[in-house]
């Protein structure tokens, strides 16, 4: 007897050590019944009424009784969410999803899912569960009823059979450690562009048809705007801007999305700078820079989304269509200097410079755009067949407001470049100068360029480009023509140095012209006065002589009237002597009436003779000469 007591006391020790369990602060018991009269559903794990099986209530921390054998206790660590990390619970009871869902509706009332029988009685489902656990949870959640993942561990114990006995991690699930993280939309480090995050959801209902992106309430806002009267475009735009993420609370509340018509696939409202905790099975974010108009810009947007198009360009527009924001189609309102957090696969934006653009044909590229990174030298033959290149500057400006239409016309500005700027600046040129000789374009070139600038402006009109300056910048011609134009041009030289050589002579004949009139002017001065002075003498000697003249023309004709007078007197007289006495006598008469008429001694007054002594006779001359009349 004392025997079998013993044995039975130890038996009894034996049973009452089995049977308790010391749980630790960060740990639950998960209990498991090995015999039951009851059965489990087929479906369901886990035992709510003391079926066989894993149990739905858990030990928690500290020293339970659990009897042995008839229970059986497993110790699992509380699920722990790290900081910067998420995890995603995945429940393993439950009613079955629906056909073609992808996670189990939530409730309010399953909290953070602790309460196993309030989630199974209100309606819980099995598989992937749309909220996630935030970093930092700590929560004694049973281990076979949910499975938690984090980036670097699972938490529970999987049913299911290709789960078993090996070790867990997000690939098991089809996860990568990265899709466990928090989602954080900033710009990265070193990095130069703002972003924004572009989401696609996997779950919800399908697209209408002909939608590419899911917007809560679609675009019924935008036509109710435009049915409330006169709105402006900038209005629109901001409406379509102005996402409608706080209803569902950035896709975080998954719940809440689809309660709010949340649609699958790709989403029309982007996640701005932030931290989000998105569930990877439902929500996946891709990463994009933002849209950024710098001053000088202006972004001519193709709207893939929205109404209906309606044409808004008028009749006299043919090149395609232009439409009011928040249809589909090139809106007519291009975006302005700012940044928009617009989805590229919704809308995409087509940055149009709308300052003074310049395009070089030459082996540089302009460092701004890059735009002429495509135009080359321009290769033209001459009509003689001389082959040779020219740099070309084309300078165009494309109005903000005629954006849309130049984009509608041509599609993008790399292709008003590259198709219709070359064909229009090249062909022009290589046609102008085919048609004239090498050297008359050399002589000619600013009339090329002006012909080319009237030409190429009328042609970009029509794309609503304005031209704003052509220039021929450098013309690199073949050498035999260099040496033409060489040797021409140094015969010119020679020509021009000659005739400047020849215009320095007469130069300096004027200056020395000019040099000796200077010196002379003093005497110049005094030769005019002087003149001025003989020519007025002259003048009055002139007049005195003509006075003069006149006196003595008119006493002459008195005296001669008189000398007349007494010449036929006296001829009168010697006609009647000659009568009386005869032609000798008469002559000798008036001789000697003549002679004593006029004074003139006969005789001298003095005589002095000669005789024996000369110098008597020498003195007596000299007294003689003093003696004559009138000494």
């Amino acid at each position: 007897m004392w025997i079998g007591f013993v044995l039975l006391l130890l038996a009894t020790a034996a049973v009452v050590l089995l049977s308790l369990h010391r749980i630790g602060p960060t740990e639950v018991g998960l209990v498991t019944r090995r015999f039951s009269a009851r059965r489990l559903d087929e479906d369901n794990p886990i035992a709510f009424r003391g079926e066989a099986g894993y149990q739905a209530e858990l030990l928690m921390p500290g020293l339970r009784f659990q009897l042995w054998p008839v229970f059986g206790v497993e110790k699992y660590p509380w699920v722990q969410v790290p900081a910067g990390q998420i995890g995603v619970v995945i429940a393993q009871v439950g009613a079955p999803l629906p056909t073609g869902a992808k996670s189990g509706s939530y409730q309010p009332g399953f909290g953070q899912f602790t309460e196993l029988e309030t989630f199974v009685r209100e309606g819980g489902q099995k598989g992937v569960q749309r909220p996630v656990l935030a970093p930092g949870t700590t929560l004694p959640l049973h281990p076979v009823a949910f499975l938690v993942i984090t980036r670097d561990r699972v938490f529970g114990r999987p049913v299911a059979e290709q789960l078993q006995g090996q070790e867990l991690s997000p690939t098991s699930f089809g996860l990568s450690p990265a899709d466990l993280e928090v989602v954080r939309i900033a710009k990265e480090a070193g990095a130069e562009a703002d972003v924004i995050g572009i989401v696609s959801t996997l779950e919800g209902d399908p697209l209408s048809s002909g939608d590419i992106a899911s917007r809560l309430g679609q675009f019924a806002d935008i036509a109710e705007m435009e049915r409330g009267g006169e709105t402006h475009d900038a209005e629109v735009i901001d409406r379509l801007f102005s996402n409608k993420n706080e209803l569902h609370n950035n896709y975080q509340d998954f719940q809440a999305f689809l309660d709010h018509g949340g649609r699958i696939g790709l989403q029309h409202d982007p996640l701005l700078y932030g931290a989000y905790l998105l569930n990877p099975f439902l929500v996946r974010v891709e990463k994009v820079p933002m849209l950024v108009v710098e001053q000088g810009q202006v972004a001519v947007i193709k709207a893939y989304v929205g109404l209906a198009p309606s044409d808004t360009s008028g009749t006299e527009f043919p090149f395609g269509t232009l439409v009011r924001p928040g249809h589909r189609g090139i809106w007519q309102e291009p975006l302005r200097t700012g940044k928009y957090p617009i989805n590229p696969y919704c809308y995409k934006a087509e940055l149009v410079p709308t300052a003074i653009l310049t395009l070089n044909w030459a082996d540089r590229v302009s460092a701004a755009h890059h735009l002429d990174a495509k135009l080359e030298q321009i290769v033209a033959k001459s009509s003689e067949g001389f082959v040779f290149k020219m740099d070309l500057q084309v300078q165009i400006h494309i109005p903000d407001t005629r954006a849309p239409r130049v984009i509608s016309t041509v599609g993008t500005i790399r292709n008003l470049v590259d198709e219709v700027l070359q064909a229009a600046v090249g062909n022009h040129f290589r046609d102008t100068l085919q048609s004239m000789p090498a050297v008359r374009f050399v002589e000619t070139r600013q009339q090329v360029q002006r012909e080319a600038y009237g030409r190429i402006r009328e042609q970009l009109a029509s794309y609503f480009v304005e031209t704003r300056g052509v220039y021929i910048q450098d013309v690199i011609l073949p050498q035999d023509l260099v040496k033409v134009l060489t040797e021409r041009e140094i015969a010119k030289q020679e020509i021009a140095t000659f005739e400047q050589q020849k215009q320095a002579q007469q130069q300096r004949i004027e200056t020395e012209q000019a040099r000796g009139t200077a010196d002379m002017q003093a005497d110049l001065a005094k030769s005019k006065v002087g003149v001025t002075i003989k020519s007025n003498n002259a003048n009055a000697r002139k007049a005195e002589a003509d006075g003069e003249a006149f006196y003595i023309e008119q006493t002459g004709r008195a005296k001669g009237a008189e000398v007349r007078a007494v010449g036929l007197a006296k001829a009168e007289a010697y006609d009647a002597q000659v009568k009386a006495f005869g032609a000798n006598a008469t002559a000798i008469v008036n001789g000697i009436d003549a002679i004593a008429k006029s004074g003139m001694p006969i005789v001298p007054n003095i005589l002095v003779a000669g005789g024996n002594g000369a110098s008597l006779d020498g003195l007596a001359a000299v007294l003689m000469k003093y003696l004559s009349p009138g000494k």
